[in-house]
């Protein structure tokens, strides 16, 4: 039996977290596996045949990237613009009032997304070419909303509910790596790293990390995109 395409390993992820229960102060949670599907369908489709060299790791949708567009690291603009998708999204059944889905047309951009797809873009100059050695992946497929519309991580998460969440993320996560075959798995961020090591540990794969884009890094915030270049020239990765 051959391994799962990115559909079906879709498909089982969703059926998975579906059924999760979160407590406050989660108070929203949002799937962009399910009202953004086609979004997300259209990246593995035109970008996802593989192998890869390298599968890079995030955390979680973003809410102004993965969580308006589909797509990981989403900015709508570089979604857009850079990467040439331009799918229609659907609006989840239950919105924050202070998160609304927006789809492509969300005007508020994700720091994030653009700046990993900005230095993608600088340095291979077309998707085409970097999407020939690299894949970008989020472990979990979920936003998680405080009342407030405050934005909070899976690692917040307690202990149990993180245990359930993790236990469907990792199958995902590995069978995304059976199906790519990557010669090198990089967490973006230390949590990324961490449950890449968790499940891929077992395996002859190099795993490390590079720094996270968020604005809300210190270490970002000054040259990521050069810090990057030589945090994945350290781990073997040409550039």
């Amino acid at each position: 039996m051959g391994t799962p395409a990115f559909d079906t390993i879709a498909d089982s992820l969703v059926l998975a977290v579906t059924s999760l229960q979160f407590a406050p102060p989660v108070a929203c949670v949002y799937n962009p596996l399910v009202y953004a599907r086609k979004s997300y369908d259209t990246y593995c489709k035109v970008y996802g045949a593989g192998p890869k060299e390298v599968l890079l790791i995030g955390m979680n949708p973003g809410p102004w990237g993965m969580a308006q567009t589909g797509v990981p690291f989403g900015d709508p603009h570089m979604v857009k613009g850079w990467l040439g998708l331009r799918v229609a999204v659907a609006a989840p059944d239950h919105q924050h009032p202070k998160r609304p889905i927006q789809g492509l047309d969300c005007p508020r951009g994700e720091v994030s997304g653009q700046r990993l797809w900005g230095w993608a873009k600088k340095r291979f100059g077309t998707p085409q070419r970097f999407f020939s050695r690299f894949w970008v992946a989020n472990y979990c497929p979920l936003v998680f909303m405080e009342a407030s519309g405050r934005n909070r991580t899976p690692d917040k998460l307690p202990k149990a509910e993180k245990a359930r969440l993790f236990e469907a993320c990792d199958q995902a996560l590995l069978l995304t790596a059976k199906l790519l075959k990557p010669r090198y798995v990089i967490g973006v961020g230390k949590f990324a790293e961490n449950r890449a090591r968790s499940v891929l540990g077992g395996f002859n794969i190099p795993i490390g990390r590079i720094t996270h884009p968020s604005p809300a890094n210190p270490n970002a915030n000054r040259g990521w995109a050069e810090r990057v270049e030589r945090e994945l020239s350290a781990m073997g990765v040409a550039l």
